[in-house]
């Protein structure tokens, strides 16, 4: 490690997309005297393909808990004993009038999520309507739908409404996959992001990190990621919220956390990399160095936990010199 140049590794990484296992397992294990030469290492790359613009997204959960599945560290799943969050789907209007104020706030993109493994058709055919009229009312509104699992016939309904991107993680490495969900295999989700992109959808594919897995893990994911190609990846830190049942998840410095940032920017170079859920539960003070390696950001908090409001984000992007980037009509 004393001899070891990080620089170096940003030419290799825009040179060849992307860097070597060797070179990510020094990265997330660096000492923390050598994070500021690692940020320089991750802007370099993500100068060269993003500049300094930051794209904000707002996510809204449009319907909440009941899912069947027992994902581990998902408070929605039925198995959780928090029965809180637990509603309906939200009316069209709510939907929409939640589509104008992000528009309206300044958001590139906005996400919506649907708890459950597979949504019936009636459910997809009135997402459908849904991103139909918001296509309509703010054209230059990128729109992300998450609603389970895919097949042919659901994704070319979302897709034909005008769905730009689908959301569907890989979440961990198909080695741990079992230690955080036993009602479907990780072969499942890769089948989903594939029907997804035939589809004709670009993919926003996600990781969860500090759910207890190891170095390698977050080698096989970005492995993976490197194999599928979404063009969007948002990098999660684990938050133990109310009902998880991940029985020994990972201590997480906000070092650590940026180090892992850097890792991903480096194997992954023209992608965009999002700062997600435990942005501000992790990172703290450090928030702002997360954009050194990503490019973009969620605000207004996460599925079922709250994070920084519209403002605050903005603050936090403009302050530390970065421009916030948004389609206009």
């Amino acid at each position: 490690m004393k001899n070891f140049n990080f620089t170096d590794l940003a030419q290799k990484s825009i040179n060849k997309g992307s860097i070597e296992s060797k070179d990510i397992i020094k990265i997330i294990n660096a000492p923390d005297d050598k994070l500021l030469e690692i940020l320089n290492t991750a802007w370099i790359v993500r100068k060269r393909f993003f500049k300094n613009n930051v794209r904000i997204h707002i996510l809204n959960n449009v319907k909440s808990g009941g899912c069947q599945e027992d994902c581990k560290y998902c408070s929605q799943s039925i198995q959780s004993k928090n029965k809180d969050i637990i509603y309906p789907m939200k009316s069209e209007k709510e939907v929409l009038n939640d589509a104008g104020n992000a528009y309206r706030k300044g958001a590139f993109r906005y996400c919506m999520a649907f708890s459950g493994k597979e949504l019936s058709l009636n459910y997809i055919k009135k997402i459908a309507t849904i991103v139909k009229k918001i296509k309509k009312l703010y054209p230059s509104l990128e729109i992300c739908v998450s609603a389970g699992f895919l097949d042919k016939e659901r994704a070319m309904i979302l897709k034909e409404a005008g769905t730009d991107r689908y959301n569907h993680n890989i979440n961990t490495s198909f080695k741990f996959y079992k230690n955080i969900c036993t009602t479907h295999d990780y072969k499942e989700r890769i089948k989903t992001i594939y029907t997804a992109k035939n589809a004709g959808m670009t993919l926003c594919c996600g990781v969860i990190i500090g759910m207890g897995e190891e170095d390698k893990d977050i080698i096989y994911m970005l492995e993976d990621l490197k194999r599928i190609k979404p063009e969007s990846i948002p990098v999660n830190f684990f938050i133990p919220v109310k009902g998880h049942r991940i029985k020994n998840p990972n201590y997480l410095t906000p070092q650590k956390c940026l180090k892992i940032l850097c890792a991903f920017r480096l194997t992954l170079p023209e992608t965009e990399l999002r700062i997600a859920a435990g942005r501000e539960y992790h990172l703290k003070s450090l928030q702002a160095l997360a954009l050194y390696p990503a490019n973009s950001l969620f605000a207004e908090g996460y599925l079922t936990s709250s994070g920084d409001d519209i403002e605050k984000t903005k603050s936090l992007i403009k302050e530390a010199g970065f421009i916030i980037e948004r389609i206009e009509i």
